[in-house]
């Protein structure tokens, strides 16, 4: 028996329900014989009174139909009511034709007996909620500030219902472009129209804000809404994003204000959930760069996997800590390992990897700030990305890594600044380690996946230009004409994975990046998000910096893409190396730490063809420094 603890309003509830039990009895009796019983049914309905309402209240106890709170009952309230009701029903049955009392209960009035307790014991328990939701919340209903809400799909349905006790905010009206739902109400709103009515609709209910409630909606749609909300003047909020709501991290009513990230958007990821499970479910997986942007992204997205152990590795102590801090406050069943060391580290390296014996590697650890790399730092760039990349490379093969997936960057196409020429060598290094394995595929899988910018990572303009926008300006931009393409940081590391899954060895992976943005309408978008105009804010441009394109490629001049299975992923059919080539590559690298940046830039096309640095080669300096090293085939 579910005991519940014995206080006025559960005694006052087990009244109200003895009392129902007795009425709806009765009430029974009467609807059979309208109203006037016959004196033979007359005795046996009170005969019977006591111990039918007897039993029907020991099952309700028993089933604990006493736990609930009547100011939050619930459908799951009403579905425990129904069973209370048609096991007593049953009991009573039951007993009447066990004990053979010679008393004659009509069948119907077994039948009108639980609907009419139905009736009574749910109704009741209802309309006491709404008595005290008006209570509480009716006279604040009309003291929020009145908002639109675009969209009437779930999301939508789910914050209306939240928002109906909102102190803050009064929703007036619901707009959707689906037809079948114009006129309808949804908790007492009305659907007034399609979502270009906006501006109509806004005027005549004099709103100031929208609220964008469509997550699941395609990107373009999401940002139409949000744009034509923007021309109207009006304050545009929205929910939170579709992950979110389905992980249970935040609820459909914490709206907040749109961001730049929402204008960018693209439509969700789809995963090989069970291939990566495979792949990362209970195993041992290594990131390098784990305290970076998409380092600490793809830990995030791993753990979701469950490995056995994660190591997360960074020569960051701070970024490190930062990452560790907000894992372990998700108490997740994963061992997690912080190591601070650098992947140039062979010993340390090789160590890392005997010990824990990973069966994916992701390197994401990398220099990729391209004005700081382009002067004073070209020997950095060169020793970290390509000699970091070919020693943790290297260590995999020689430990028997299953697969280690290199983390590119469309600026390694036709590159024209050192941190791309330094990331294409890398996908050379890998390409030229896979080479000894063509023989022998059991070896380790060298995988590369190259994209483009991602939203809001260190260094990228967008918390750049938050910063300007609020400091009051000016918003620096190199170019007018400067383009980027961008992905969310969740969906590059997403892809990240399934090219990881899917490479069979020494493919580069190119994602979809979308349609390029072009930075200046960027800017302006992100001032009118901020509540300003354009107008309000200086745009300065202050000219290209050095190794800076005007456009990123995702492809070279002789390159050309190989469809896949997913949408969003294609190879790259690109220029491939031997160990050969490799290991005169780092002897290059060695030889070069004190060499002349602009003769290292020189050296460096010779290397990578397709390299263009903002300088005057001199191909005959070039030749002359390393003339041995400089022998490419």
């Amino acid at each position: 028996m579910n005991k519940t603890p014995i206080n006025l309003r559960t005694f006052l509830a087990l009244l109200h329900d003895i009392a129902a039990a007795a009425i709806a009895w009765v009430s029974a009796y009467l609807l059979r014989f309208n109203f006037a019983i016959p004196e033979e049914f007359t005795a046996s309905m009170l005969h019977s009174l006591s111990w039918v309402v007897s039993l029907q209240t020991l099952v309700f106890i028993s089933l604990g139909l006493y736990r609930g709170v009547w100011r939050f009952a619930s459908v799951s309230d009403l579905k425990r009511i129904c069973l209370a009701i048609a096991s007593a029903t049953a009991l009573v049955i039951a007993a009447i034709f066990m004990l053979q009392t010679g008393i004659v209960i009509p069948r119907s009035v077994i039948i009108l007996d639980p609907l009419l307790l139905i009736l009574m014991m749910g109704g009741s328990r209802f309309a006491y909620r709404a008595w005290k939701e008006h209570q509480l919340y009716g006279i604040t209903l009309k003291q929020g500030r009145p908002v639109i809400v675009l969209g009437a799909g779930e999301a939508a349905v789910a914050l209306v219902k939240d928002l109906t006790r909102s102190t803050q905010w009064q929703v007036v009206g619901l707009l959707d472009d689906d037809s079948r739902m114009l006129g309808r109400e949804v908790f007492g709103v009305k659907v007034h129209g399609a979502i270009h009515t906006l501006s109509a609709v806004s005027q005549r209910l004099n709103v100031d804000h929208v609220i964008i409630a469509m997550p699941s909606a395609h990107h373009q749609k999401r940002r139409q809404a949000i744009e034509l909300a923007n021309q109207l003047g009006l304050e545009v909020l929205t929910v939170p994003a579709i992950d979110d709501l389905i992980s249970g991290k935040v609820s459909v009513s914490q709206i907040r204000r749109v961001d730049v990230e929402d204008l960018l958007g693209r439509d969700a990821v789809s995963l090989d959930n069970s291939g990566l499970t495979k792949l990362i479910g209970r195993q041992t997986v290594l990131v390098s760069g784990a305290g970076g942007s998409i380092g600490s992204e793809l830990c995030r997205q791993i753990v979701k996997f469950n490995p056995d152990v994660l190591i997360c590795l960074d020569i960051s102590e701070f970024s490190l800590y930062q990452l560790e801090q907000e894992l372990a406050s998700r108490q997740l069943p994963t061992r997690l390992v912080y190591v601070t060391t650098d992947v140039k580290n062979k010993e340390r390296v090789a160590s890392l990897l005997a010990q824990y014996q990973p069966s994916v590697v992701f390197h994401a650890a990398a220099y990729k700030h391209v004005p700081m790399m382009e002067t004073a730092n070209v020997w950095e760039a060169l020793s970290n990305n390509v000699v970091g990349t070919h020693t943790l490379a290297q260590a995999c093969k020689e430990a028997g890594v299953s697969k280690f997936v290199l983390i590119s960057t469309d600026k390694a196409v036709n590159p024209t600044n050192v941190m791309g020429a330094s990331k294409r060598l890398a996908e050379m290094v890998c390409q030229g380690l896979q080479d000894d394995l063509a023989e022998d595929m059991a070896g380790t899988r060298f995988v590369i996946v190259r994209f483009g910018n991602v939203l809001g990572s260190s260094g990228s303009v967008i918390p750049k230009f938050r910063e300007q926008i609020a400091k009051g300006g000016p918003v620096t931009i190199t170019h007018p004409e400067i383009t980027r393409y961008f992905m969310s940081i969740p969906e590059a590391a997403q892809l990240v994975m399934q090219a990881g899954l899917m490479g069979k060895g020494g493919e580069i992976f190119v994602l979809d990046m979308g349609e390029p943005v072009k930075i200046a309408a960027l800017a302006a978008d992100m001032i009118r998000l901020s509540g300003l105009q354009p107008d309000e804010i200086k745009i300065e441009y202050v000219g290209l910096r050095p190794g800076e394109k005007l456009y990123e490629e995702l492809l070279a001049d002789d390159e050309h893409t190989m469809p896949t299975p997913h949408d969003k992923l294609r190879i790259a059919k690109a220029r491939k190396s031997d160990s050969a080539w490799v290991k005169r590559l780092l002897n290059w690298i060695a030889g070069a730490t004190n060499a002349d940046e602009n003769v290292l830039k020189a050296e460096l096309a010779v290397w990578v063809e397709e390299y263009n640095p903002q300088i005057q080669i001199d191909t005959k300096t070039a030749s002359m420094a390393h003339p041995e090293q400089l022998t490419l085939h």
